[in-house]
């Protein structure tokens, strides 16, 4: 989701052609539905790093901090291509799916049908609905939430006009909803938390997360892991 330096008058190649490359696999992209970048991918090593699997060819994983049959919540999924990958990739998990926006989980559901993906989806702003419906706290929690300041010097607005503005801007410099997602992690105890940002915002949010009691693990591109401590 990090703000195209290039400059762009016409709508984005995906939305004339209505699908985008994530991972390996087509998704269906619409003007719903923020356009697959490749930095969010990272998300997909990541939460393969902490299930001890390998993500290159002659990578290393880490050592193994997921159960053999995780269960998955991908915050804000769009186009469902984050929980898809990782459903694909992690057979034995349990994956959600959530959203705010009616029209973009009508578009996970279409591409998790395209790719047999067992994904569960659920209209939730955030975390409201963890342990208030049939969805039990997750082991992992992954996010990429509306980040972008609208203040940045270098932002092109003409390249993000067609794609939504409630999955791309957020307040308090694009932290808002971030820090309210920790929040409600912290307060839940959820195990695991991937979230994306731009780099320049690491740094606000590793502290912040340190003050809700979360231990930063590990940076990659644009994606930041986070662990609660067990006690």
């Amino acid at each position: 989701m990090s703000a195209a330096s290039s400059r762009q008058t016409s709508a984005p190649q995906a939305y004339l052609d209505g699908h985008q490359d994530f991972y390996g696999r087509d998704y269906i992209v619409t003007p719903d539905v923020l356009i697959p970048r490749p930095e969010t991918e990272q998300v997909i090593d990541a939460v393969l790093n902490l299930a001890g699997k390998p993500y290159l060819p002659g990578v290393k994983p880490g050592p193994r901090r997921l159960p053999h049959n995780p269960i998955i919540l991908d915050v804000g999924t769009g186009s469902g291509c984050i929980a898809i990958t990782l459903a694909k990739e992690l057979p034995a998990a349990t994956v959600y799916a959530t959203d705010i926006s009616t029209a973009a989980l009508k578009i996970a559901q279409k591409n998790a049908a395209i790719h047999s993906a067992p994904i569960r989806t659920v209209i939730s702003d955030l975390l409201e609905k963890v342990n208030t419906t049939d969805m039990p706290t997750p082991d992992v929690l992954v996010a990429n939430l509306p980040y972008v300041d609208p203040d940045w010097e270098w932002l092109d607005t003409a390249a993000l006009s067609y794609e939504p503005d409630i999955a791309l801007y957020a307040d308090d410099h694009g932290l808002s909803l971030i820090k309210k997602l920790i929040d409600q992690a912290a307060a839940l105890h959820i195990h695991y938390l991937v979230l994306e940002a731009d780099p320049t915002q690491h740094r606000a949010i590793i502290k912040y997360a340190s003050k809700k009691g979360l231990q930063h693990l590990e940076t990659r591109w644009f994606i930041l892991t986070f662990c609660t401590p067990q006690e």
